[in-house]
Formats: C-alpha cells, sequence, structure tokens
C-alpha cells in the first residue's frame, strides 16, 4: 500500500528544505510554508509546480548503487512516496486523505540540485528524480498518509 514517507517545505528559493510531519496543501497553490505556494520558487510563474514528488525506494538505489547518498531534503522534493511508482502516474490523481493532486509533468532533476549534492547526483537521479502535481482539492496532509490512485476522467477509455 503507497504512503506518504516524508514533507519537506522551504519558505523560499535556495533555503534548505525542512521536513516536517504535517502540513496544509492549497488548491491551485500548494503547500503552506513552501516558496513555490508563496510564488518564490526558482520556477515560479514558468512552470506549474504546486507540489513535487520523489520516491524513497529512487533515493535509496541513488545511496545504494551509486554511493551518492542524498541527505535530509537535498532531493528538493515536496513529497516523498513509498511503494508507488511516479513514473506511471501521467493522467492520473492521487488521493491522499482529503487532498487531490493530480499529474502535470515529470521533474527532472535541475543543475541546483549538482551543485548542493556532489558530482554525479543529476545523472544518478535522471528519469526518477520525480513528478509534479497540481493540487485539485486541498487539505490536510501527513507523514504516514496512505495514498489511492484515482484515474482522470479525462483519461478514462469509454467502450462503444
Amino acid at each position: 500500500m503507497p504512503v506518504l514517507e516524508a514533507i519537506y517545505i522551504a519558505p523560499a528559493r535556495g533555503q534548505p528544505m525542512q521536513r516536517v510531519e504535517r502540513v496544509v496543501a492549497m488548491a491551485g497553490q500548494g503547500l503552506v510554508g513552501d516558496r513555490y505556494a508563496a510564488g518564490l520558487g526558482y520556477y515560479s510563474g514558468r512552470y506549474d509546480c504546486e507540489v513535487t514528488l520523489i520516491e524513497a525506494e529512487v533515493l535509496e538505489s541513488v545511496a545504494g548503487e551509486d554511493h551518492l547518498p542524498v541527505l535530509e531534503g537535498q532531493h528538493r522534493r515536496n513529497l516523498v512516496t513509498r511503494g508507488l511508482d511516479l513514473r506511471s502516474l501521467q493522467g492520473q490523481r492521487l488521493k491522499i486523505g482529503e487532498v487531490l493532486l493530480e499529474y502535470h509533468r515529470p521533474r527532472p532533476p535541475c543543475d541546483y540540485l549538482q551543485r548542493i549534492t556532489q558530482p554525479g547526483m543529476t545523472k544518478a537521479l535522471g528519469r526518477g528524480a520525480g513528478i509534479g502535481m497540481r493540487v485539485i482539492c486541498g487539505g490536510l496532509l501527513r507523514e504516514g498518509m496512505v495514498i489511492n490512485v484515482e484515474e482522470t476522467a479525462s483519461f478514462t477509455r469509454w467502450l462503444p
């Protein structure tokens, strides 16, 4: 069963990510206290970047196989999931408690990540660096919550 393993926010661009046990997601904005919800993120105004997700398993793989540990929050993603293949979510929504997130786009690793970690990090993360999602319905997110996958109506196949 997929779960929300960790939550991170950063108050402004370039500031370290801070782990929090709970956070409020706001529809059409992002997470309270995070740079993107406040319009202060590097990609604010250029890309829809309300909430970003990364798999715990990807971080563990990079640390184990590539010997490149990603320290607390250095991944620059808001939500760390476990038991969920994020790359398979195109056209789907995630329901976490009362919060509804909708897939937006892949989020490849950026050059900033490479600068704050170590050489080879962006290559090691590659396509597993996470995804961006939009907040459709807001509410409270807490670490340990179960994640449910829902298909969106626009991607539903109707039989004749």
